[in-house]
């Protein structure tokens, strides 16, 4: 695409190519897709998106934190047409190939914990999720779980009852796995439990040990916790300090095995590794997916070794792992080092941060900024008193900015995330907060 500072709106988008193909689309699509923007891509390069009009576009997405290391990543790339020049795909569940055992080498040396560990490759977060859950399950022959409310884990069946991010996920489908139990998630912004941290004293775990634990399911019965460390489609979450800790603390205590779902927060996203880095958290089990593999599909479930004393044949799928997607795999994990991306997330996130908190002095209309690296949450409000949520505002933001040539994500009820490539630069943070800012104007 040559060389791009900027975004290029050569008609106001969608334009005429991308609105007929976006009627194709409806006419044969599931409508059961949520659209953020009308953004009909035909072409990427590192941050930039050129649509099917030829619009280029400034990506602040990266699809969830899927293209960690840009669009198309040169090595990435070359390390897919290397692979597929050799092999595309042998049965993993009846044989074995080189890409798998490397990867799953590389992947315990980046993954919290110094103790032996086993990996299941699969093709997607959720079902790095779903792995988890059977693991754990298996292994305590223990049938319940709790999770938090806000978090997603995957729209599976077993994925899905963990997910409550919102009902619209979950209506109707009654066949999903029973036996989960929820509780609020350190949401300090807007408190469920209407405390102040730190004088709360952390009373939304202390409500699991003392409540929960105590008089809705006994800890002996569980099979595991789930958690985001930072969670994602709940709003980009940042738990205060000592939350993430309390919940391991409490896990050992009562022998439940802890899970951290590091899908979307995982692989340098928040300036480390893996986001529960930033306490010092290990945790039994870490489910991987969306960046693992540049854009490929693809998911990996890291257990303690013990835990995943399963018989063969107690689970197993056929295009997990693929030699492909391995490969593509361990690119990215040397992308990652070799590239400083871990650095470049925290340094320029940071710079994010501090740049949108001033942006919030100007404009009511922006309630709460909170981030680690490049995971940052904006949370829109009609009323910074009343903190009452303006998704309507928060939509509206959205499409001018996408007028302009920024692609953003909503998340939570009326929040913007920001989760760019990290390869993301400063000069080009100015250009996407430029334009951001313009939008805010014009909404104000």
């Amino acid at each position: 695409m040559g060389e791009i500072r900027k975004p290029k709106i050569v008609t106001t988008p969608p334009g005429p190519n991308a609105r007929a193909l976006i009627k194709r689309d409806h006419a044969v699509i599931s409508p059961s897709l949520t659209r953020t923007a009308p953004l009909v891509g035909v072409e990427a390069d590192g941050v930039w998106v050129k649509d099917v009009d030829g619009n280029v576009f400034l990506d602040l997405s990266s699809g969830i934190g899927v293209t960690n290391a840009g669009h198309r990543h040169p090595k990435v790339v070359e390390a897919i047409k290397k692979q597929t020049d050799k092999l595309i795909f042998v049965n993993s569940c009846d044989f074995y190939t080189l890409p798998q055992v490397e990867l799953a080498e590389r992947l315990f040396e980046v993954t919290p914990g110094n103790f032996k560990k086993r990996v299941f490759f699969s093709n997607s977060g959720t079902e790095a999720v779903e792995a988890a859950l059977k693991i754990a399950q298996w292994h305590t022959r223990n049938f319940y779980v709790l999770a938090f409310i806000g978090g997603f884990h995957g729209r599976t069946m077993g994925s899905l009852q963990l997910t409550t991010t919102n009902v619209a996920s979950r209506r109707h489908f009654k066949g999903m796995m029973q036996g989960v139990f929820h509780v609020p998630y350190a949401y300090c912004y807007r408190c469920p439990f209407k405390q102040t941290y730190p004088d709360c004293g952390l009373w939304c775990v202390d409500y699991i040990e003392d409540i929960m634990f105590k008089k809705v399911v006994p800890p002996d019965d569980l099979a595991c916790m789930v958690v985001e460390p930072v969670q994602g489609a709940g709003g980009y979450i940042i738990p205060p300090d000592g939350y993430l800790q309390a919940l391991a603390k409490l896990c050992r205590k009562n022998n439940v095995i802890f899970v951290a779902d590091e899908i979307q927060s995982g692989l340098c996203r928040t300036g480390k590794w893996f986001a529960c880095e930033h306490w010092g958290v290990e945790p039994d089990i870490v489910t991987i997916g969306k960046g693992i593999a540049g854009g490929l599909p693809f998911g990996a479930t890291v257990s303690r070794a013990e835990l995943m004393d399963w018989e063969p044949g107690a689970h197993e799928n056929t295009m997990g792992g693929s030699p492909v997607g391995c490969s593509a795999a361990l690119a990215m994990l040397n992308i990652l080092k070799t590239d400083r991306l871990t650095e470049n997330a925290a340094e320029v996130g940071e710079y994010l941060l501090k740049r949108l908190k001033e942006l919030a002095e100007r404009y009511e209309l922006i309630g709460d900024v909170r981030g680690k690296g490049m995971m940052i949450g904006v949370e829109i409000v009609k009323d910074r008193g009343t903190k009452e949520p303006a998704k309507a505002e928060r939509d509206k933001l959205m499409t001018k900015a996408f007028e302009r040539g920024l692609v953003l994500l909503g998340a939570g009820v009326s929040s913007l995330r920001l989760a760019p490539p990290l390869i993301l630069t400063r000069e080009q943070a100015d250009v996407g907060l430029e334009i951001l800012e313009q939008a805010l104007k014009e909404i104000k």
